[in-house]
Order: structure tokens, then C-alpha cells, then sequence
């Protein structure tokens, strides 16, 4: 069975007490459990990972690229949270590994401060899901799958 990857950035695993009025209520356990329902009703498998850093993220990705060529993953959704806004080096990551990235981002980057109106992930991205709160998640991850459907 084919696989999806969720990837969670710096301060995710704070969700649920960091800034409630911005990001919700919902906690990480209950963003992968969503995640894990989803993949249930989409018939794929997902594993869930969060790192608080950039070079874990990257490896992941890479990885992420090679399982994808093998036939294995789908694809990835990605919360880089901050990182989104900062990092070249996982613009890069993703470009080189060949596998969809679907950008997700709980909040409306564009509804808030201006330095989070620019990504350097979405040139690279196969698709964004910006302002669903957790929703966007299972969105993303409906994406993915409904994009690898033939026709």
C-alpha cells in the first residue's frame, strides 16, 4: 500500500498551547490522528514526523524522494512553519528530490504579518493549502492521491 508523508516543522509540536487564537485548540497527536483517519477513507497509509530542525527536515526529504522513485510514497504534505519563510535550503531539497510536496499552512499566512506572505517552498510545491486550520491536512493529503488518479 502506497504511503503519504506528513512532515511537521519548529514549534508544531506546540500546537494546542502556542498562540491558540492563531493556530487553535487541536494539538499534534490530534493533527496525525486526523492525518491517520484520512489515510484510512483514502485507502494509503501515512507516517507523521516533527522536527524542531531544518537538516532533519532535508534528510527526510530526501529520503522522501528516493521512496517516491521506488514507488512507494505518494508524496509529502509539509508544515515547514517558519521555515517556510526562510529556507533556500529546503526550496532546494525539494526541487532535487522529485517527490509532490504539498505546502500546508494551519493559519492564512497572507491575513498576518508580511514577513510570512513570502515562501521560498511554494515555487517548489505541487500544490498549497493555506487556511483550513487541521483541515488542510486532510485536503493535502486528498491532493496528493487525487493527483496520482489516472484521468
Amino acid at each position: 500500500m502506497a504511503t503519504i508523508l506528513v512532515f511537521n516543522g519548529p514549534n508544531l509540536n506546540l500546537l494546542g498551547t502556542r498562540e491558540p487564537q492563531v493556530y487553535g485548540s487541536a494539538t499534534l497527536a490530534d493533527v496525525e490522528q486526523l492525518c491517520r483517519d484520512a489515510a484510512t477513507g483514502l485507502g494509503v497509509q501515512v507516517q507523521c514526523r516533527q522536527s524542531n530542525h531544518e537538516g532533519v527536515l532535508i534528510d527526510w526529504i530526501h529520503e522522501a524522494g528516493r521512496e517516491h522513485a521506488a514507488g512507494r510514497v505518494i508524496g509529502v504534505v509539509l508544515n515547514a512553519g517558519a521555515y517556510t519563510h526562510t529556507s533556500v535550503a529546503l526550496h532546494d531539497a525539494i526541487k532535487g528530490a522529485g517527490v509532490p510536496v504539498i505546502e500546508v499552512h494551519i493559519s492564512n499566512v497572507h491575513a498576518r504579518e508580511a514577513f510570512r506572505h513570502h515562501s521560498y517552498l511554494s515555487p517548489v510545491a505541487s500544490g498549497i493549502v493555506v487556511g483550513f486550520g487541521i483541515h488542510g491536512y486532510a485536503l493535502a493529503m486528498e491532493g496528493l492521491v487525487a493527483r496520482r488518479a489516472p484521468g
